[in-house]
């Protein structure tokens, strides 16, 4: 059988390799465009609404700035923050009760849904701050009181 030459085998090399690459890349890039989601519509199915919720937000992180919301009036009690994201990397929740913190929870942004419990000792005002270094991405939360 002929020995097949140093250039013939460079070629071959050279085809597989790109192959390889053509394989590769598609599967490292993101399906659909973060910033042009729909937001509304990923929610729905990403973290339906839930009744009850005392705080919930839904949007895109485009750049490192964080993103604030807060309820007004929030019962002592115990509440489960339920939160997701999509995009790559990880979006950071910071929740405080009248500026002082309760929880710093993260969620990793390839879909799955992220809990962590909190207890609010006393009334008040509750803001939960959405933030990530991995922009851009899309998020969701909720912070459900338990029953």
């Amino acid at each position: 059988m002929a020995e097949r030459s140093p250039a013939m085998r460079r070629v071959l090399s050279g085809a597989a390799a790109a192959a390889l690459l053509l394989l590769a890349v598609p599967a490292c890039s993101p399906v659909v465009s973060i910033e042009n989601a729909d937001v509304p519509a990923w929610k729905a199915t990403a973290l339906p609404s839930v009744s009850g919720a005392v705080l919930e937000d839904a949007g895109k992180i485009l750049n490192r700035d964080r993103i604030i919301r807060e309820a007004a009036n929030v019962p002592a009690g115990r509440y489960t923050l339920t939160m997701t994201c999509d995009g790559g990397g990880k979006a950071f929740f910071a929740v405080t009760l009248a500026g002082k913190e309760l929880a710093d929870a993260g969620a990793a942004c390839n879909g799955s849904r992220e809990t962590v419990k909190i207890t609010v000792p006393e009334p008040g005002p509750v803001e939960i701050s959405t933030s990530s270094v991995d922009a851009p991405l899309i998020y969701a939360y909720q912070l459900v009181p338990v029953q």
